[in-house]
């Protein structure tokens, strides 16, 4: 009988050890997930719209304005000199949009991209890399 208890107690406490971790889904989420909102908006801007959920305060935000230009891809010869066109230089028009899930402590418990543009040359989004930076 006490070998079942010492057993089923062992593994209990095992059982307990083990935890799971969520992972950021994003850069944006992996860099302000626990943060405080003030230096979110005192860094980026105010937010555009709040609604409450339960106990949490949504905050939406949009930002980031920036006209960039994509250059030329161009096929590489054996020869390495440059070849036909394969796209275009063009300019793009990047905005970020996101929706930050706030605790009552002003704490950030979570950040959902709304609206991104894909990164260069299959690089970071514009989000993480306008908002994911220190």
């Amino acid at each position: 009988m006490n070998l079942r208890a010492i057993t089923v107690a062992g593994l209990c406490l095992a059982l307990a050890a083990c935890t799971t971790t969520g992972t950021s889904g994003n850069g944006v989420e992996a860099r302000w997930n626990g943060q405080q909102a003030g230096a979110f908006f005192a860094k980026f801007g105010p937010p555009t719209s709040d609604s409450t959920d339960g106990n949490d305060t949504l905050y939406s935000w949009r930002g980031g304005y920036k006209t960039r230009t994509i250059p030329a891809v161009y096929e590489t010869l054996s020869d390495g000199k440059r070849g036909k066109l394969k796209t275009p230089a063009r300019r793009e028009y990047a905005s970020c949009s996101v929706q930050l899930r706030v605790s009552q402590d002003y704490v950030i418990r979570s950040v959902r991209i709304v609206s991104d543009r894909p990164g260069i040359n299959g690089g970071k989004t514009y989000c993480e890399e306008f908002l994911g930076e220190s």
